[in-house]
């Protein structure tokens, strides 16, 4: 699972070197992790999500870089290790262990989770709907969002489709484990390989869905323009770590993880034309519900190459600086995957007990982030007390 440390990882992680540099991906993880509470913390107060009366345009600095990379790179991390897994593991047990760590937790959460989230958004509207009413409704009529749990069944259904192609070829992604060990010594020819990948699989598909079109069969969704990106980053990540993870792009002692900081300023070229592109959506065009086929082309190539840009940068940087020694994210990461699942009620009723308080935006995104983190954390960590619960936790 992206946002855990896998059975998978441990067990191909077996020789120090290899086990040094997956130390730093299991803290890019939880970082990672860290994003999305962060995310959904400060989102009433931005410009795209403003549903509290404060908010602040710093936030929507923050909003539009995590949602144009994080969950594209939550795919390739959880690529990263799906061949190893396969290749130790009979097709029944791989299986087995997907459905368990994946389809019970994402099961779960939308029956109940998610329901108790989105009944903090209903009663601003409905003050008087009581929540078994409301959940029922949620699950019989609709509409039933999952939230961010998406990712869970989408993640499964990628599994499934490695499953398969492995079991037909296990060679069918040598070619993209050549080109990681070609990136070794030249990351950058990898980066062109996954920026111009990707831009050739999201632009059509945002030219012809648009950038907010969800496909949704009850709390099973996902982003219509983005289903090609996040399998391509996927598939990458699993390329990546079929073999030699150790001397091939994400080497500890690779090029990348030697870098400095060149990987954030190419990430922050394309951010920046962004911005412009969306001060001519709103300023220019008249921020239209459908926008014209060269302005979604020209975001799409600038997303996919900010996207790829802060996947190398974050990586990059853990590679370099955060290989060994001690972090919080070491005490955090094995609740992270309890806390990505929980975080969601907790922060959607933080900022709804927040509205009506006087404080700042600033004010209300830092008290609803620190309380997420700290009561997420502590479900997690309780939730995994539960006998057999670390299983699929």
């Amino acid at each position: 699972m992206t946002i855990s440390h896998t059975v998978a990882s441990r067990e191909v992680l077996a020789v120090p070197e290899v086990r040094a540099h997956n130390i730093a991906l299991d803290r890019a993880r939880t970082f990672l992790t860290l994003l999305v509470l962060l995310h959904h913390a400060v989102i009433p107060y931005t410009y795209f999500g403003h549903t509290d009366p404060k908010s602040w345009i710093g936030f929507d600095v923050i909003i539009l870089a995590t949602d144009s990379f994080f969950m594209a790179m939550f795919f390739f991390l959880s690529g990263l290790f799906v061949w190893p897994s396969l290749a130790h593991r009979d097709t029944q047990t791989f299986l087995r262990e997907r459905l368990l760590r994946l389809a019970l937790p994402f099961a779960i959460s939308v029956l109940t989770i998610t329901p108790i989230a989105y009944y903090a958004i209903a009663l601003r509207r409905f003050p008087d709907t009581s929540f078994a009413a409301f959940w029922w409704k949620t699950v019989t009529i609709g509409p039933w969002p999952s939230g961010p749990v998406w990712f869970i069944w989408v993640l499964l259904v990628f599994d499934l489709t490695a499953s398969v192609l492995y079991r037909l070829s296990p060679k069918v992604i040598d070619p993209i484990n050549r080109l990681s060990r070609r990136g070794y010594n030249r990351p950058a020819d990898f980066f062109l390989f996954l920026a111009v990948t990707t831009a050739i699989l999201y632009i059509p598909s945002r030219i012809y869905f648009g950038a907010f079109r969800w496909f949704e069969f009850g709390p099973f969704s996902i982003q219509a323009s983005r289903v090609l990106l996040y399998l391509a980053y996927f598939f990458i990540g699993a390329g990546v770590g079929a073999a030699n993870l150790s001397r091939g792009l994400l080497s500890a002692d690779g090029r990348l993880a030697r870098s400095n900081w060149g990987w954030m300023m190419a990430a922050l070229a394309p951010y920046c034309v962004l911005w412009g592109l969306i001060y001519i959506k709103r300023g220019i065009l008249g921020n239209p519900i459908w926008l014209p086929a060269w302005y979604e082309g020209s975001y799409g190539i600038f997303f996919a190459a900010f996207s790829a840009a802060m996947l190398f940068a974050i990586l990059g940087y853990f590679l370099r600086f955060k290989r060994s020694g001690s972090s919080m994210l070491d005490l955090m990461q094995a609740d992270a995957y309890g806390m990505f699942l929980v975080h969601y009620a907790i922060v959607l009723w933080l900022q709804y007990w927040l509205v009506d308080l006087g404080t700042p935006a600033i004010g209300k995104a830092m008290i609803a982030f620190a309380l997420t983190v700290v009561l997420s954390w502590a479900a997690s960590a309780i939730l995994r007390r539960i006998p057999g619960a670390t299983r699929a936790l």
